[in-house]
């Protein structure tokens, strides 16, 4: 068993430390994204190399305590490399050395009874951990910090999201889903970890034992499924600039217009939508409609999705879908693909233009050109 488990993990590094390697050598705009994912391989590399810290030392020693305290720097980088995917504008800040306090407060919590004494005292100190204050502290410390970041990282997500849909048509959104259940894997797997360090401090310590195994395990598995996800997905947002507001954090004198000015620009608005065909740009924004048609983006963004009750993304939709079904309808376009379609009328993917059309017809676009 201790030869399969070296070997596993072995394999798990390797990937691991080949992938990071990779993220810090490929060229890319994103590099701060880059290096925060490969940040994240390296200390979860760093975190399952217990098997090969244990053959180098005859017992508990400094490094390998130092090596279990890092796993509190893994998911303050998963959250940084979130926020780092989502706004185009970010950017490592001084402010962020907060991140780091769990893992100092951890480290300094140990030095008295276990960094600063020898050998025999730190055997002493594992053999009794189940009494050790220190220990106790940095285990549920963990356990807070894991329901903390998710939480956050979560709640980022969906505001992520929602910002995106209120201020851009263009993209696809199964980018979101991707990084969600990114998350959602990494959160299973605390999870886990959570319950094996609880099992490690029962009567019951050789369940904590199994699920390390099985964690070890599956790490090369979930680290090639994240790579190939990040690299299939390699724009996701991006474009969202993290100074835009929701427009529900709108203050109320904001969202509620004068009748004629609404009237007004909702007649500007749909003339310019109908006249000139902005939606056929697959990366029109807010923004873009707002200099052509001089009304500031706070007022038509309130416009959309607050008069309107609608996002940017599915009002900029609506147009694409009813320009998609003039075409379906015309007898002359038989021939035209589905694929030609959606690239014709604004949409830069066939999931995205399938889930829009249903979404808008209750019909596929190939059921409504049979229908019609």
């Amino acid at each position: 068993m201790d030869n399969l488990l070296n070997i596993v993990t072995g394999i798990s590094m390797f990937i691991s430390f080949f992938l990071a390697f990779f993220m810090l050598a490929v060229k890319t705009k994103h590099k701060i994204s880059n290096r925060l994912f490969a940040f994240f391989l390296i200390i979860s590399a760093v975190d399952i190399s217990e098997p090969f810290i244990s053959q180098i030392s005859d017992g508990p020693s400094n490094l390998g305590m130092f090596r279990t305290t890092l796993a509190f720097l893994q998911i303050p980088i998963f959250y940084l490399y979130v926020l780092s995917v989502c706004y185009s504008d970010f950017k490592l800040k001084p402010k962020y050395l907060i991140h780091l306090l769990p893992f100092l407060v951890s480290n300094i919590a140990l030095i008295p009874r276990f960094y600063s004494v020898d050998v025999a005292s730190k055997l002493d100190f594992i053999i009794n951990r189940q009494n050790m204050i220190e220990l106790q502290l940095t285990h549920w410390l963990f356990h807070l910090q894991v329901v903390v970041y998710f939480t956050a990282v979560f709640l980022l997500l969906r505001k992520a999201k929602k910002l995106y849909l209120e201020n851009n048509s263009g993209g696809n959104l199964n980018a979101y889903q991707w990084l969600f259940q990114l998350t959602g894997v990494l959160a299973a797997l605390y999870v886990i970890v959570i319950f094996k360090n609880i099992f490690k401090f029962s009567d019951y310590p050789y369940i904590s034992d199994w699920i390390k195994i099985g964690i070890l395990m599956l790490q090369p598995f979930i680290t090639c499924w994240y790579l190939y996800k990040a690299l299939n997905n390699p724009g996701l947002f991006r474009n969202i600039d993290s100074k835009l507001k929701l427009v529900s954090d709108f203050p109320l004198e904001e969202k509620t217009l004068k009748p004629e000015i609404l009237n007004e620009d909702l007649l500007k608005l749909k003339k310019y939508m109908t006249d000139e065909k902005p939606f056929l740009n697959p990366d029109l924004k807010i923004q873009d409609i707002s200099k052509e048609i001089n009304i500031p983006v706070r007022e038509l963004s309130v416009l959309i999705n607050h008069q309107l009750g609608q996002h940017f993304y599915d009002f900029v939709n609506t147009y694409r879908i009813e320009n998609a079904m003039e075409i379906l309808k015309d007898s002359s376009k038989s021939k035209v693909t589905i694929l030609e379609i959606l690239y014709e009328v604004g949409f830069n993917s066939k999931s995205s233009f399938n889930t829009a059309f249903k979404k808008q017809t209750g019909n596929t676009p190939t059921a409504y050109r049979k229908a019609v």
